[in-house]
């Protein structure tokens, strides 16, 4: 379902899918009967009728753009769908991939998230969904349970680089929750792909990554964005460079990249989630906020280095106000300090077990990290993203 947004439309996007064949609303175009197009403008229309149900404005057949990027004959199609919002400031597209296959005379369409579209990917032939791209189109979804907000995603530009933080934690769409997204600008303008995926052009000036963990990223307002139908991109790969380019709806008044983070095919909050060693909160409101880099706290309008990723076995100190943390020879206070680390480094775990409970920026925790040096640190004063070991035990 798509989130609540208002949609451009002269009519109800339930009465114009009712007469879409015989009807074609200004700059829409007839197509044949059986087209797969077709079949995915009526799914994109359904869509919009729910969240015009919900208070949004309805949908027309020109606010839809299917792209079908490949067929395999007359049975199967696959490509994406995108519901153009309108240029103004706070709205966005909604957009998916979908696969299609043509069968008794119609089309069955599946849009990314819902378990038809896992069917239908696993059995389409391999010139419609690559074996290469199976992996993360069919992966089952994982829920950040248990309070796993662990990415393995760096910022999207060079490291070694500081951007601006131009807009803390927002929703996709500006003010609706969740808020997924962040706005950066600054730098070299170069946006790069935060981790290894798959990666698929959604519409000009907006680049989807879909990652491991049921994770995904989109990158919006790109200018020279490269043009990818399921291409493997590592960490750090181009995608495009900063710009105000609105082509699918929305507003830009200046040069930036709006990161939104999915998981399981959805925008989820990015709070408490790490962007490489950086971890955004939110503010009172949409676009404020700031993001913490140990006891490092930068707001917005403040510049964010990229420090690159924090791996899944490690940590940033953060001693909640103070300059450093205390290493010791077991996993409780009663063991002797054997050093020191100081607040915002990183630290590689080896294991961990329970000790002394100690409390920091994150809440209580008797959980203590042996790290690769021996010497073992409070899980109170780490940011893991984990609330639970992430390493095995000792």
């Amino acid at each position: 379902m798509i989130s609540t947004q208002r949609w451009l439309g002269t009519a109800t996007a339930m009465l114009l899918a009712a007469t879409m064949v015989s009807t074609v609303p200004s700059g829409a175009h007839a197509a044949p009967a059986g087209d797969v197009t077709v079949a995915v403008q009526n799914k994109l229309l359904e869509e919009a009728a729910v969240a015009a149900g919900q208070g949004a404005r309805a949908a027309g057949l020109a606010d839809t753009r299917v792209t079908v990027t490949r067929r395999d004959g007359r049975a199967w199609a696959f490509g994406t769908a995108v519901l153009v919002a309108p240029q103004e400031e706070g709205l966005y597209p909604s957009g998916w991939i979908f696969v299609a296959r043509h069968q008794r005379g119609d089309w069955q369409v599946a849009f990314e998230g819902e378990a038809t579209f896992t069917e239908l990917a696993a059995a389409a032939p391999a010139s419609v969904v690559a074996q290469q791209e199976m992996a993360a189109l069919t992966a089952p979804g994982t829920l950040a349970a248990n309070g796993d907000f662990r990415t393995g995603m760096r910022l999207p530009f060079t490291v070694g680089q500081s951007w601006t933080l131009r807009g803390g934690p927002h929703g996709w769409s500006g003010s609706p929750r969740p808020f997924s997204s962040i706005d950066l600008q600054g730098g070299d303008q170069r946006v790069l792909a935060v981790r290894a995926g798959t990666a698929y052009t959604m519409c000009k000036g907006w680049i989807r990554v879909i990652h491991d963990r049921g994770y995904a990223t989109d990158y919006y307002h790109l200018w020279n964005n490269i043009n990818v139908d399921g291409a493997s991109v590592s960490a750090g790969t181009y995608l495009g460079d900063t710009g105000t380019d609105i082509t699918c709806g929305g507003s830009a008044s200046s040069r930036h990249v709006h990161l939104g983070l999915r998981q399981n095919s959805a925008y989820v909050a990015i709070a408490t989630h790490n962007l490489g060693k950086w971890v955004p909160r939110e503010g009172s409101t949409a676009y404020e906020g700031s993001a913490l880099h140990g006891s490092k706290r930068v707001y917005v309008g403040g510049a964010l280095y990229n420090y690159g990723a924090l791996g899944f076995t490690q940590g940033i100190v953060d001693s909640n106000g103070g300059t450093s943390i205390s290493r010791r020879s077991g996993p409780g206070t009663g063991y002797g300090v054997v050093g020191s680390l100081a607040d915002g480094a990183t630290a590689s775990i080896a294991c961990s077990s329970n000790g002394t409970s100690l409390t920091g920026r994150w809440g209580a925790s008797t959980l203590w990290n042996k790290l690769t040096d021996g010497t073992w640190v409070p899980d109170a004063y780490l940011y893991t993203g984990s609330a639970s070991q992430v390493n095995g035990w000792c």
